[in-house]
């Protein structure tokens, strides 16, 4: 666990303190009293930092037990935080603790200020052997199974494939996101599409303004009817934060690992199909300046890769926790580990310009798009990079997403 992720016993909170002293004291209601003073102010609980830094907060994770079905184990699970551990072989970091004497399960980090992350917890009845298990058939079933906060502070974060959404976690300092949920005084207009076999959702500024740029969003399966995208952009429209910009949502159809790795045959149709569809088919085009592809993970990836292949076509790119340790060091043909950033620093320099962004929680990809970073610049590429304190997680890149584009296409 990072130092920025300390697990600390959860009586150090003030607030359970409290509560543990009065069960011993046998005072009346005090487990009731307990929760109805966690309902009204919401989890999880945020204290001051035990070790007094004003960057740091304790931060107390509670489950409340079903008494009719009481827990074996409760595992809290904060988004890549935990996940690093699983990797690592151990999950007794992310096991809660149960306070004596009542049904309350808690669990105390202490954490930058300025963390965002999506949470869940697994609540097991059985065996503590299983619980732990840490192998990936054994992962998936807690992630299937993993449940959102019932009294959490901050709005959840949607979930797809038949899984329960996500909580929220959003420390005093973390990055506003004014963008991602609310009204807008004007929405856009939202048409479905099947363009050369697949799926793709096409949203455009209110009439009767026409765009001004066109937004290429990769895993559109997940932006658009999961996360809402459109509405986010009919936000930064009503502002006029962001320029009107028509947005193309590409669903991945079951071939994400196919396309979102540095697919030459994937990146050709993006520009030689899809663009000249909204072109030909509902008059959205604009030149590579004022065209941006975007993506994350993999399609962070591939966004960088597109812009690399088809600067013609994508002048602008996007990438959020792009995988760019790809391919791994078993590759066909001696591609090797870091091919795009290889490319990239022994190509002819494209007239493209690109943001970057990953998360200080992300160990897996810190260092690789720190090292794209540092090529990017070397070659006089013009690139914007930033650091979240969070991880691998929509709730933190539905964030940067809006600020990116605002970035790349604002005025």
């Amino acid at each position: 666990m990072s130092a920025d992720s300390r697990k600390v016993p959860a009586v150090r909170s003030p607030l359970l303190r409290t509560l543990r002293q009065a069960v011993r004291a046998q005072v009346p209601a005090a487990e009731r009293d307990f929760w109805n003073r966690v309902e009204a102010q919401g989890t999880p609980l945020v204290e001051a930092d035990p070790d007094g830094d004003p960057a740091h907060r304790l931060v107390t994770f509670l489950w409340r037990d079903d008494p009719g079905h009481p827990a074996t184990d409760v595992l809290a699970l904060l988004h890549t935080v935990t996940d690093k551990d699983r990797h690592a072989g151990d999950l007794t970091p992310h096991l809660m603790e149960r306070v004596p004497g009542t049904g309350v399960w808690a669990l105390s980090h202490r954490l930058r200020a300025d963390h965002r992350a999506s949470y869940q917890f697994h609540v097991a009845h059985g065996p503590r052997e299983e619980t732990l298990r840490t192998d990936r058939a054994a992962w998936l079933k807690v992630l299937d199974e993993a449940v959102p906060d019932p009294y959490a502070a901050a709005p959840g974060l949607p979930s797809r494939d038949g899984r329960n959404p996500a909580s929220v976690m959003e420390l005093p300092d973390a990055p506003p996101q004014p963008y991602v949920q609310g009204d807008a005084a004007t929405t856009g207009k939202t048409l479905s599409a099947e363009v050369d076999g697949r799926r793709v959702t096409l949203h455009l500024p209110p009439d009767p303004v026409t765009p001004l740029a066109v937004a290429v969003l990769l895993d559109g399966e997940m932006w658009g009817p999961v996360l809402d995208a459109p509405r986010m952009l009919d936000r930064l429209h009503a502002t006029g934060s962001l320029p009107p910009t028509a947005l193309l949502l590409v669903d991945t159809m079951g071939r994400r690992m196919e396309d979102l790795s540095c697919s030459g045959e994937f990146v050709d149709w993006l520009a030689d199909v899809l663009l000249p569809w909204a072109a030909d088919t509902y008059d959205v085009t604009a030149p590579p300046e004022r065209t941006v592809i975007a993506g994350q993970s993999a399609g962070g990836l591939t966004a960088a890769y597109a812009a690399h292949r088809r600067p013609d076509r994508f002048g602008r790119a996007l990438s959020q926790s792009g995988s760019f340790w790809w391919p791994d060091e078993n590759a066909p043909d001696g591609a090797g580990p870091e091919w795009l950033t290889r490319q990239y620093a022994t190509a002819p320099r494209r007239a493209v310009r690109l943001h970057l962004e990953v998360g200080a929680q992300e160990w897996m990809l810190l260092a690789e798009n720190r090292r794209l970073r540092d090529v990017l610049r070397t070659r006089g590429y013009e690139v914007t990079y930033a650091e979240f304190n969070g991880g691998h997680d929509y709730a933190c890149w539905r964030g940067g997403l809006v600020e990116g584009l605002v970035g790349l296409l604002g005025s």
